[in-house]
């Protein structure tokens, strides 16, 4: 099928177009500009936003307007101050702006391609809230995706326009819902360049892991894992303790048959005495999410206000806002910070008293920074007591265990701290992990625990593992010198590359602006059977040119250089003729 309806990003060739449709469309039809000589318009972002373009074939249809929040300034900026438009100072707010179709293309599907295509485009950075002009006469078009007023409207020229804003994840759902079945039309024809899927994830969710698709999830490939590097998941690269690994071969029949402990009673006593906790402290499960998932759904309603450190492990805005329907706000890190939490300028922000649950995950996932316990301890301590507090330690074992809060979280009815054995034990497969939080706390968790959480397996494999510390101190330490030499390696790709290390198992990557974007990266490294996180959807405070790769060996830490090496290759020529914007 010859797909000839195309969307992707402008081209140069494509500016002088914009700004000769910019001119006939806003000087001459509607009188908002004075007709320039040249007949041209141009706008002063001109250069810094993003402008996405349908055609078909040869024939440019529409474009759109996107700018995004790392500019600093916006378009509406001309008209309203920050204080009378105070979702302008959002960090992730995108602003959607001069959507414009050529007349002949104004009675088809065209204008609503284009918005989808600039709600996946804002999704896909990390973008959680739009705002827009919209022309008075075409209100009903806006209103139809579900933008609404903002309560101020703007005079430009001889037209007027009314200020609206929307929620991307619910602008998403209806342009999917009133405009469901003729995109399913138009995915099977356009020419779709974008370089973000043309739907989202049917849960919303990014959970990362896309390797295993390579690898062949009907797990008849299970072959193809020797020539796929999967570093988009931060799965250990060395194996369990031997212990551990002997603990599954000895008699996998029986265990494969035998149900486990129902309340997991063995491997409970095994972490109490390892950790030094009271066992009634403790509830298990299998992995991090699965304790997640039971105690906000349990602790959290939809009235629930919940502050998040943005970046953050994609999970907890999932099951807080789209599976519960939370509150959520966002503590913006920064990266002239380091990624690191400013401890006053996070007490400032609780201090206020109106969030229910703040989530840490420390060291973080996805910035790789940590923050001392002792700073964190006595922040928690200062906060309000109505403020519970869940900490996620999965990656604290990079650190040091004597950095958890686990002993804190036994005592303190305010605190739960959750720690999972998958990453740190490379037990990923097998699903184990813990809570701690004091007795009746813990006893409510383990209320709603089914029996038997974890598998017989996983219990096994998991007791040997904790009775290994020296092994995994060394596979630990191993860990951050083969980090380092990869970090070493991919600095050296480009002088305009910026690679990050993490205190745990990954690094990230950023991209210069103007550069491929991190989606672009991640494509062309999967052509060579290397796996990397484009983090872009997580946070527009990554701007859409961050990836997080994981640690893997030596030799496949230089398969992760080689292909990115051979990516920058591909891709920087490409920026010649392609400005991206």
């Amino acid at each position: 099928m010859v797909r000839d309806l195309q969307l992707r990003s402008a081209t140069p060739e494509d500016l002088d177009w914009i700004h000769e449709l910019r001119h006939r469309v806003y000087a001459q039809e509607l009188g908002q500009h004075p007709p320039d000589p040249a007949g041209r318009l141009r706008d002063g972002l001109d250069g810094d936003n993003v402008y996405l373009v349908a055609a078909r074939g040869t024939t440019r249809i529409g474009f759109v307007s996107l700018t995004p929040p790392w500019l600093g300034r916006f378009g509406l900026d001309k008209y309203l101050t920050r204080d009378e438009l105070p979702a302008l100072d959002g960090h992730d707010v995108f602003e959607v702006r001069i959507l414009t179709v050529e007349p002949r293309w104004r009675s088809t599907l065209a204008a609503p391609l284009l918005m989808y295509a600039a709600l996946r485009w804002i999704a896909s950075r990390g973008g959680r809230r739009v705002v827009a002009m919209g022309r008075t006469e075409v209100l009903d078009m806006y209103r139809a995706v579900g933008l609404r007023p903002a309560g101020r409207t703007v005079r430009s020229g001889a037209v007027t326009f009314e200020v609206l804003t929307g929620g991307v994840p619910e602008l998403t759902r209806r342009a999917r819902e009133r405009y469901g079945s003729a995109l399913e039309r138009l995915r099977s024809v356009v020419d779709w360049r974008l370089d973000m899927p043309f739907a989202p994830r049917p849960d919303g969710c990014e959970h990362g892991g896309a390797s295993f698709t390579a690898v062949g999830t009907d797990f008849r490939t299970l072959q193809r894992r020797h020539d796929i590097v999967m570093a988009d998941v931060l799965d250990a690269w060395f194996p369990p303790a031997p212990a551990a690994r002997a603990a599954l071969a000895e008699d996998p029949a029986w265990a494969a048959r035998t149900s486990p402990p129902s309340g997991a009673e063995g491997l409970t006593a095994e972490i109490a005495a390892l950790r030094q906790l009271p066992a009634e402290t403790l509830a298990v499960g299998a992995g991090s999410s699965d304790l997640i998932f039971r105690a906000f759904g349990r602790r959290l309603t939809p009235q629930s206000r919940v502050l998040l450190t943005d970046p953050c492990y994609g999970e907890y805005a999932y099951v807080t806002e789209r599976v519960i329907g939370c509150r959520v706000d966002r503590f913006p890190l920064r990266r002239e910070d380091g990624w690191r939490i400013d401890p006053d300028r996070l007490s400032a922000v609780v201090d206020s008293g109106r969030y229910d649950l703040v989530v840490v995950v420390n060291p973080n996932n996805p910035t790789g920074r940590h923050a001392p316990a002792s700073g964190l301890r006595a922040l928690i301590e200062a906060a309000p007591d109505r403020t519970h507090w869940w900490i996620d330690e999965a990656y604290l074992g990079y650190v040091g265990l004597e950095e958890s809060l686990a002993g804190f979280a036994a005592t303190d009815p305010r605190v739960t701290v959750c720690t999972s054995l998958s990453k740190m034990y490379a037990l990923s497969g097998l699903r184990v992990a813990y809570a701690v939080a004091e007795p009746s706390t813990a006893a409510e968790l383990r209320r709603w625990t089914p029996p038997w959480p974890v598998s017989l397996p996983a219990q096994l494999a998991a007791v040997a593992a904790l009775r290994d510390p020296e092994y995994y101190r060394d596979r630990w330490l191993a860990t951050h010198a083969l980090r380092g030499r990869l970090a070493a390696d991919l600095a050296g790709l480009a002088h305009d590359v910026t690679v990050e290390e993490s205190v745990a198992n990954f690094l990230t990557v950023t991209l210069p602006p103007g550069g491929p974007s991190a989606a672009r990266l991640v494509d062309e490294c999967r052509r060579q059977g290397v796996y990397l996180r484009d983090l872009s959807p997580l946070s527009p405070r990554y701007e859409g040119r961050t990836v997080r790769i994981a640690v893997r060996d030596t030799a496949e830490n230089a398969r992760i250089v080689a292909a990115c090496r051979a990516a920058l290759d591909v891709l920087r020529p490409a920026l010649a003729t392609s400005s991206g914007r």
